[in-house]
């Protein structure tokens, strides 16, 4: 269940008997044929599903990261880092005032990791509070899945492609070679240059079921999480 579909004289009511949300952040940017919010609809999937297992709310998601480096392709929309700790302070802040405690963090966006860190400088300062940071393509279950399908899976690729994500009537047939990571932080036209169509390599698309592996396997694992086990407890 998301904010959107309670009024605050229920949320009230919530509060009184469970301190946990969840939190999805992520980015509006260039995913080749797939959707410029696939860094929200992944996470926000798996809150959802995960929502409807446990009860836990969903707050709205953060739609804008911190995605300079793809402002050379249309739709993209960047926050400065700076700009995107500021907003995530004044969410953490207000949902703290109302009574919530434990906050679980799903981030879809590898370029907002500024986020983790000013959320550990806020468990620091306040005491009460505990935050579960997760993103789900660093999962080791799911590294498991894309390890047994033996196929490269970068930024744009199969691994992203969920039938909720998917935009494009046709994509290209087959894989796309891996583009070379470099130590060079490029410019915006550089990277567009370098990238072509979005996707830094592997198959455009595969087996659903394989795609449905790994959300089970992501949808599994926040279950796990967001029951906040204490590591103090042994």
């Amino acid at each position: 269940m998301r904010f959107e579909d309670i009024n605050w004289m229920e949320m009230e009511s919530y509060l009184k008997h469970e301190d946990r949300v969840m939190l999805v952040t992520g980015a509006c940017e260039q995913h080749a044929y797939l959707s410029l919010l696939t860094d929200i609809k992944i996470p926000l999937a798996i809150a959802d599903a995960v929502s409807q297992k446990c009860g836990v709310l969903v707050a709205p998601p953060l739609n804008y990261g911190c995605s300079s480096s793809f402002m050379s392709f249309p739709g993209t929309i960047s926050l400065k880092s700076a700009t995107i700790m500021a907003v995530m302070d004044d969410i953490v802040l207000s949902l703290y005032h109302h009574g919530f405690r434990r906050m679980l963090v799903l981030n879809g966006h590898g370029g907002n990791r500024a986020l983790r860190s000013r959320l550990s400088e806020l468990t620091s300062e306040i005491d009460d509070l505990r935050v579960v940071w997760y993103e789900w393509f660093l999962s080791q279950r799911v590294g498991a899945i894309v390890e047994k399908a033996g196929l490269p899976g970068e930024h744009a690729s199969w691994v992203e492609s969920f039938n909720f994500t998917r935009t494009a009537r046709k994509v290209p047939p087959g894989s796309k070679p891996v583009t070379p990571h470099g130590a060079e932080l490029l410019s915006t036209t550089r990277q567009r240059k370098l990238i072509g169509d979005g996707n830094y390599g592997g198959p455009y698309q595969v087996d659903d079921r394989i795609m449905d592996e790994i959300f089970n396997a992501c949808v599994s694992e926040v279950l796990e999480l967001i029951e906040f086990p204490d590591p103090l407890k042994k």
